[in-house]
């Protein structure tokens, strides 16, 4: 009830309160003071001695009520309201010192908080507006950059609505009459559902964030055949999006089939004439009147045509089944296709379902979109013929593998066979036969009855068998590769500067690393087993620009030293030796000061292998442990662990030393010391490095 009162009311009703307590204990002493005295004359006396004494003290108290509401709870009042306003408002002006001058230090300190508040919102309206204005410029830039490549980007939402696309996708997908490409609209207004939705289900049931499916699918028209690679977006709540990379393969597949069409033709049509003219040679007279000679280098350049001929053909059907469109294709992925585009297939015959038999775990080269679309085309032709039911499965064949598209009844006649596979695999694409897709594979198609075991019914299962040359098993999938898209745009504004010196230490850019060894001495043998770095770039850490390798030290790594950093000398084997890996890294930190803690140890390492690798380190070096003294002072610890510790830095215990934990454990310490230098006056260069020389001492001791 008091809590919804105003300050004043409630400084009112305290005084009443007050007053009345007066009163009441007044009263009370008078009565008490009548009794005593025991002189009924003297009452009189008594009210109005009370009466007088009443009304003087609540003249007295009211009075002090006034004052102290004139001038504390009314300025208090005044003084909330003001800074209310200040915390809401965008109001600057300074607080008027007039009406609170009786509060002491509360009006000044109230002042003082109000104009700080005024001007970290200042500072943070600026920085939000400078914020603003860069990521602006970046929206600006990247959708240049998306704008311009050749391929399409689409983005999608967890219910396959367009959030995003650039003009190269626009193109890609077209549209049908009065569904033009828009926002919020669905993806399969323009492409085929089938595919998508499959890689999409396959990514999801994955359950890697880094997964990727290629797919391959055509726009809703038929006219364009797409290879896409889908990605999801990190989860933000509910079904995933996802990003499509599109790139028009119609033409390339078309302009690869009529190639390999043309060349088959060439050799088809060469062959027999040069063999026939190198028979007709052979075959002429002796009175020819041609002279020996002649006659002999004519023979001699007919068989020599021949053989050509026969050996570049050769050679070419040899080598159909290598061009660079057949990749490694996992079986599993190859079926999701085929369940994706028989389905509906052979929906427009008489509606069976086609049986799929659980793929072996192989890797087929081959090309996903031809053999899909050749199947395709087969089940539909065969369910048209009343063949049935009928089930797809992929049988290993010793180093090969079998596509066997299977059904139990009648067998297909070869020359029935033949003649689907002159027929175009997809009506989009009519240069692309199910004879063109043989011959890109390098390989063929045949009918296969195997008979029933006796003693039982006899039905035979019927098959067409497809070949594909190249197989093998497939292991779990590997790790994935952390990905990053790496840009900082304030590059592009950045003047270089030739005087190290003089650069602002938010300029340059820094490589901070470790290294891991087989002990702790150099000059005695002691050899590098690992390497990490990362890049520092604008006053960030590059996540995508990471250093990260084992090296080979040539000799057996002592237990000791892998009971610290848990590399033993089985993992190095197929490593880098230490010049290779050295100049690796050269390369990777060429340019940039290099950053490390406790650094003369590990830069005692490099050095050392500067004759052996060719590259010298002549980087600017900064540490860690110097720069540490510089802000916490010398009589500090610097260890690593106290110098995160202090800076509130977790390093995870299994990443507690090893070369990458203890890197991206000294970067981030790094980033945290630098805003700390520039609040010394530290801000360049020069200026940091005439600082950290009095502190050298240190490494002296530290080593």
């Amino acid at each position: 009830m008091l809590a919804r009162l105003g300050l004043r009311l409630r400084v009112f009703l305290l005084f009443a309160g007050l007053g009345a307590g007066a009163v009441a204990v007044l009263s009370l002493g008078l009565v008490f003071a009548y009794q005593r005295f025991a002189a009924p004359e003297a009452l009189n006396a008594f009210v109005q001695a009370g009466i007088v004494g009443a009304l003087g003290g609540l003249g007295l108290i009211t009075w002090v009520w006034f004052l102290f509401d004139v001038n504390v709870a009314r300025p208090i009042d005044l003084l909330a309201g003001a800074l209310r306003a200040r915390a809401h408002t965008d109001i600057d002006a300074g607080l008027d010192q007039t009406s609170v001058r009786y509060l002491g230090d509360l009006g000044p300190a109230a002042s003082a908080a109000a104009a700080r508040l005024s001007e970290t919102r200042n500072a943070l309206a600026e920085a939000v507006a400078s914020e603003t204005t860069r990521l602006a410029n970046e929206k600006t830039r990247l959708e240049a950059l998306l704008s311009d490549v050749s391929v399409g980007v689409v983005l999608c939402s967890g219910a396959h609505q367009l959030v995003f696309y650039n003009g190269t996708a626009a193109d890609m997908m077209g549209a049908e009459p009065g569904r033009a490409t828009g926002l919020d609209r669905r993806l399969f207004d323009h492409l085929r559902e089938g595919p998508v939705l499959h890689a999409y289900a396959r990514l999801l049931a994955a359950a890697d964030s880094d997964a990727a499916s290629d797919l391959l699918c055509s726009t809703v028209d038929g006219v364009r055949l797409l290879a896409a690679r889908m990605r999801l977006l990190p989860d933000g709540g509910g079904e995933p999006g996802y990003v499509l990379t599109l790139s028009d393969v119609t033409a390339d597949l078309a302009a690869t089939a009529r190639r390999e069409a043309l060349l088959a033709e060439v050799f088809d049509r060469i062959r027999r004439p040069a063999a026939n003219l190198h028979m007709l040679l052979a075959a002429l007279p002796d009175a020819t009147g041609l002279p020996p000679r002649l006659e002999g280098a004519l023979l001699a350049e007919s068989a020599a045509l021949t053989v050509a001929v026969n050996d570049l053909g050769q050679r070419h059907e040899e080598t159909r089944g290598d061009s660079g469109r057949l990749t490694l294709t996992r079986a599993s992925d190859l079926f999701d296709g085929l369940r994706a585009r028989l389905g509906t297939r052979i929906a427009a015959g008489r509606g069976q379902a086609l049986r799929f038999a659980e793929p072996p775990p192989l890797l087929l080269r081959c090309n996903g979109f031809e053999v899909v679309a050749l199947l395709g085309i087969l089940a539909r032709n065969l369910d048209e013929t009343g063949a049935g039911p009928l089930a797809i499965r992929l049988v290993e064949d010793g180093a090969d593998a079998l596509l066997r598209l299977e059904w139990q009844g009648e067998p297909l006649p070869l020359g029935r066979l033949e003649n689907w596979l002159e027929g175009a695999v997809d009506p989009s694409m009519p240069e692309i036969t199910g004879r063109s897709v043989l011959l890109s594979h390098a390989t063929e198609v045949w009918p296969e009855t195997t008979d029933a075991a006796a003693g039982k019914t006899r039905v035979d299962t019927q098959a067409i068998c497809l070949a594909v040359r190249v197989a093998r098993q497939t292991g779990p999938r590997p790790e994935p590769v952390a990905r990053a898209v790496v840009y900082d745009f304030d590059l592009l504004g950045k003047e270089r500067s030739a005087d190290i010196a003089e650069t602002p230490l938010a300029e340059l850019t820094y490589v901070v690393f470790d290294t891991e060894t087989t002990g702790l001495l150099p000059d005695r043998g002691d050899e590098i087993v690992q390497i990490a770095a990362v890049r520092i770039v604008n006053g960030r850490m590059i996540e995508g620009e990471v250093f990260d390798t084992l090296v080979n030290p040539g000799r057996q790594i002592p237990a000791a030293s892998t009971g610290v950093h848990g590399i033993t000398t089985a993992m190095v084997q197929g490593a880098p030796t230490p010049a290779e890996a050295v100049r690796a890294f050269h390369k990777f930190a060429e340019g940039a000061v290099l950053v490390a803690h406790n650094a003369p140890f590990d830069m005692a390492f490099l050095r050392r292998l500067e004759t052996a690798s060719g590259r010298r380190f002549d980087n600017p070096t900064l540490d860690t442990v110097l720069l540490s003294a510089v802000i916490f002072g010398q009589h500090e610890v610097h260890s690593l662990d106290a110098l995160t510790h202090r800076l509130g830095i977790t390093i995870p215990e299994e990443a507690r030393h090893t070369a990458i934990g203890d890197t991206v454990a000294t970067a981030r310490a790094f980033l945290k010391l630098l805003p700390m230098l520039q609040g010394r006056g530290l801000g360049s260069f020069g200026a940091l490095l005439s600082e950290v020389r009095r502190h050298g001492r240190l490494l002296k001791d530290l080593n």
